[in-house]
């Protein structure tokens, strides 16, 4: 018996329909990858895998037993807490008595009454008969692998940390079905290798969601794409997949215009004279009628988005001068009497581990975090484009079009007044998706409104913190 079936499932948001009859099962040890367009209904699917999300119609089936873990696209915005007490929440019921243990011993380091010691006693007394020392040892593990400080304070964290944590979380209850939505987001290279190398050892399912195509490429055993409501299947590998989708299309666009010759064809045949008229078919006639009704029903894919970088004057050769920079956080040195110099051309790749300060760093050079030590020097005529890995400049209660120009209908491009509706569709976003608030689009959505929003500005300097999340 699969892990977990679908069986016909529908679902219709904001009059929009998401899935059309889907139907699919995860089995144990599959490693299955969800592709499809930005806004498709991919979160939304693992959402109602997961339990999180009701349908219109249909049924989803659990095996008797099966645990399912379910790591988010999106970092929470105010996830607080320590390491050990996010991964610690992860394990359900059996967390309280470890919560308490732990909380006991917070205390213990203050105040040292009879009363805590007395408690202290009890708690470990029922660690031992119902073998929470071995799930403590379990969280230990899990955080030891994410390289993580179990007391580390989540506030104080990077994406890429925080990611880590949420990792764990995931991770710490063994469970039979792994849900990973964007899993290498905001993660590190030694991260992500980590996490490949632990996937490829875990018995379980896996259903993921990933725009990293190698991650996919050397984890994925089973693709399913999500097409216009619809869901198909290949027992393949991911580069596999790419030459038979090709192949698809290839047919699908020889079937699509087989059907609009014969439509086409009856279309005439209805519109001849009277004569004709009198002697026709009514058989025929209804079948035109389904014909139409199919033409009205086709949906086709999305086309390719179409970005055009404004002209902007060219800045002086020196772009950015940073000399001396030092900059900490508490007892961490993130940067330590750093220099360098950005020219004019340069095209820079700043990598590192989680928490080693490239935001930070990224903030320090644009001037708006001053640096404790040292000082930047902009260089003249600089028009800066940020694109921030968060995506804090959009305004989730504002629509898609508020976001890129406010109230105004007209952005200007290359001198060029033009609709901002036209603008968005550029940016693949429908008419009716313009004017819808941005807290309803997938986080692939999102990032999309942020280069339609950056685009409109002309800018000789662009900085980007993790644009392909």
């Amino acid at each position: 018996m699969a892990l977990i079936s679908l069986q016909d499932i529908s679902l219709v948001l904001n009059h929009t329909t998401l899935f059309n009859a889907l139907s699919l099962q995860l089995n144990s040890g599959e490693r299955v990858a969800l592709l499809g367009r930005n806004g498709a209904g991919k979160t939304t699917l693992m959402k109602v895998i997961a339990g999180l999300t009701s349908i219109t119609s249909g049924e989803v089936i659990y095996q008797k037993g099966v645990s399912i873990a379910h790591l988010p696209q999106e970092v929470p915005a105010h996830i607080s807490g320590t390491v050990f007490e996010l991964v610690l929440s992860g394990l359900g019921g059996r967390a309280q008595l470890l919560a308490d243990y732990h909380e006991v011993n917070a205390k213990l380091q203050t105040e040292c009454t009879p009363q805590l010691l007395q408690k202290l006693d009890r708690v470990q007394e029922e660690m031992d008969r119902s073998n929470g020392w071995e799930t403590q040892r379990q969280i230990e593990t899990v955080i030891s692998q994410v390289q993580l400080d179990p007391e580390g304070k989540l506030e104080q964290f990077s994406g890429g940390q925080k990611r880590r944590a949420l990792l764990a979380k995931a991770l710490v209850n063994d469970p039979n079905v792994l849900l990973l939505d964007e899993p290498t987001n905001h993660l590190d290279l030694e991260s992500i290798q980590w996490l490949e190398d632990y996937l490829q050892k875990y018995s379980g399912a896996i259903f993921f969601v990933t725009h990293d195509r190698m991650f996919m490429s050397r984890m994925a055993t089973k693709i399913l794409e999500l097409d216009r409501a619809k869901l198909f299947g290949w027992e393949c590998n991911y580069p596999t997949f790419l030459e038979r989708k090709e192949s698809a299309l290839e047919n699908e666009a020889k079937e699509r215009e087989l059907f609009d010759k014969v439509l086409a064809k009856e279309e005439i045949w209805v519109r001849q004279g009277v004569k004709a008229r009198r002697t026709r078919s009514e058989a025929r006639v209804q079948a035109l009628l389904k014909l139409r009704e199919q033409k009205r029903a086709e949906r086709k894919a999305m086309g390719k988005v179409k970005m055009t970088l404004q002209d902007a004057a060219k800045s002086g050769d020196l772009v950015i001068k940073a000399q001396g920079i030092t900059h900490a956080y508490g007892p961490k040195h993130l940067l330590d009497n750093f220099s360098c110099q950005i020219m004019r051309g340069d095209k820079i790749g700043l990598i590192g581990a989680n928490g080693c300060g490239k935001t930070t760093l990224i903030r320090i050079l644009l001037e708006q975090t001053p640096p404790q030590a040292g000082q930047v020097v902009h260089g003249t005529n600089l028009e800066i484009a940020y694109y921030d890995q968060l995506r804090e400049q959009l305004d989730l209660d504002l629509t898609v079009q508020q976001n890129v120009n406010g109230e105004n209908h007209h952005v200007t491009i290359n001198g060029q007044p033009r609709h901002v509706i036209g603008y968005l569709q550029d940016f693949l976003f429908s008419p009716e998706r313009a004017r819808t608030p941005v807290k309803l689009l997938s986080g692939g959505e999102r990032n999309r409104l942020l280069l339609a929003r950056l685009f409109t500005k002309r800018f000789n300097v662009l900085i980007m913190d993790e644009p392909t999340n």
